[in-house]
């Protein structure tokens, strides 16, 4: 049997191989998901001490598009990125507008009401999600 063996460099690394350095600017993936999410918990935050900022109305609206959005996402996995991302702002405004009616038809609306019932919704969505595959990994590891 022969061993073919690849030419490596003194890192290591196999020749045509980028080696991922660390340092500024070399992986930028996740800066506007870190944004997004400082946007939100900013725009809930404001809300729910009641501030009287002008960065609290567009602040709020971006947290109850997103954090709904967000976890409809991931809970659409294997869907079109384009169609994930229409069906998962489609799903936010419905979740928004099936909150703000039912706590007016129970007569139970105010502002922190909407915005916790809505984070409550979002992490109960992204935790369904995250048990579902974790579920889904340990019974394909166990076999039959």
């Amino acid at each position: 049997m022969q061993t073919i063996r690849a030419k490596t460099d003194a890192s290591g690394a196999p020749d045509g191989a980028e080696r991922a350095e660390p340092g500024p600017g070399r992986d930028l993936r996740f800066a506007p998901a870190g944004a997004a999410t400082a946007a939100g918990g900013l725009g809930a935050w404001l809300a729910l001490i009641e501030s009287d900022s002008p960065l609290r109305g567009p602040f709020t609206l971006f947290f109850l598009l997103a954090a709904p959005a967000a976890a409809i996402a991931a809970a659409l996995g294997a869907v079109d990125p384009l169609g994930r991302a229409i069906v998962a702002l489609a799903g936010a405004i419905a979740v928004d507008m099936l909150v703000a009616q039912t706590l007016l038809a129970l007569h139970l609306w105010s502002v922190r009401g909407g915005i916790v019932t809505v984070t409550v919704l979002s992490a109960l969505t992204l935790l369904l999600v995250l048990v579902r595959r974790l579920g889904g990994r340990t019974a394909r590891r166990q076999g039959p």
